[in-house]
């Protein structure tokens, strides 16, 4: 992929990892006319329903792994916590985007020093390796706060929150590296999802107002409103400096808090993001497409909003079940299940997605 020569129709597009993300990305890489083989452990692997074919193995399988590579003209990944050794094990002309990006995400200590060499500003943090270092950090930096594990952890798991300085007693310290932070007073979520190509070129999507309950997204909505509008500009320069950092291709994702001070970086997500489902109808050229483009050396699409209005609504456990109902419901409601087996609480089973040109929804 050096020489940024598109991949022809019918090359062989190879995914890390099997859920929704991989799914929705596979359906964009067949329109396109591209096959697509997955690579995940034995599991509830939707994306497998989808593609030509799938692996089921191991991350630390090296003969599978080398007969996943040895059928993909490009590979790319749909989760951050894909095992670094198994991404480096792939031939890295051929890894798109590269596995430092993958380096900086998985560990959120990292990620946080990555973004502050580049002009973010994240919420106070400290190191905790250890109860003695968190409790020093508590009493540092103050309460409230959250204690999270520097690697792996989505969706509010491995994560821990601390309303006083006496409730970090209560908590029982995971006996691995975390990273202690901060409250911040925010006014408002949202996040920067930008596309960028193999030559540099950057597009980014319109940002949405993201509301999360329990660390879970539950919607994101357009237009997101006149303080995180101002806020924009500024966080889309960080993650365009974080991007070019990285040597970035394909679509990468930061989120922020909107402030009184201004915008706070959150995290990072090297990847399609669940606050950019509303791209599939709302943009001219949806994240997962555009992400196929990038990593296959296509032109960039249009990043265009193509309505006033727009809410994307995550469908979490046993909702799923009745979800169809929505199809009824006034708001041009455009339904996506999953395909899980099983509608777990907690567990992000699909979205909808509701467009308007006439007035605001809901």
């Amino acid at each position: 992929m050096s020489d940024i020569t598109p991949l022809p129709p019918g090359s062989t597009i190879g995914v890390f990892g099997g859920g929704q993300l991989g799914r929705m990305m596979a359906v964009a890489a067949t329109q396109l006319g591209y096959r697509v083989i997955g690579y995940a452990p034995e599991g509830d692997n939707v994306a497998a329903e989808v593609c030509a074919d799938f692996f089921h193995n191991g991350w630390g399988d090296t003969a599978a792994l080398a007969a996943f590579a040895s059928q993909c003209d490009v590979i790319t990944w749909e989760f951050e916590n894909v095992p670094l050794k198994s991404v480096e094990a792939m031939p890295r002309e051929r890894l798109l985007p590269g596995a430092n990006a993958l380096e900086v995400a998985q560990d959120r200590l990292n990620e946080k020093r990555f973004a502050q060499e580049h002009g973010a500003r994240p919420a106070p943090f400290a190191a905790a390796t250890t109860e003695a270092d968190f409790k020093e950090a508590v009493e540092r930096i103050g309460a409230p706060g959250i204690l999270k594990t520097t690697r792996e952890g989505y969706d509010g798991k491995g994560q821990w929150r601390v309303q006083s300085v006496k409730d970090a007693d209560a908590i029982r310290f995971p006996g691995k590296p975390c990273v202690y932070e901060g409250f911040v007073d925010f006014l408002a979520e949202f996040s920067v999802i930008l596309v960028r190509s193999a030559v540099g070129e950057i597009h980014f999507w319109d940002s949405p107002a993201n509301v999360h309950a329990d660390g879970m997204l539950v919607t994101s909505t357009l237009p997101a409103g006149e303080l995180i509008a101002a806020q924009v500009e500024q966080a889309r320069t960080i993650a365009a400096k974080v991007a070019d950092a990285l040597g970035y291709v394909g679509v990468l994702t930061l989120e922020f808090f909107a402030t009184k001070e201004g915008p706070v970086f959150n995290e990072m997500a090297p990847r399609v993001h669940n606050s950019g489902h509303w791209t599939i109808e709302g943009a001219a050229t949806s994240q997962f497409e555009n992400h196929i483009r990038a990593i296959c050396g296509l032109p960039l699409g249009s990043t265009e909003t193509r309505f006033a209005h727009i809410e994307m609504r995550n469908i979490v456990g046993k909702d799923a079940l009745t979800a169809h109902t929505m199809l009824s419901e006034a708001g041009e409601p455009h339904l996506h299940l999953y395909g899980k087996a099983e509608a777990k609480e907690g567990r992000k089973m699909g979205h909808v997605t509701r467009v308007s040109n006439s007035g605001p929804i809901g």
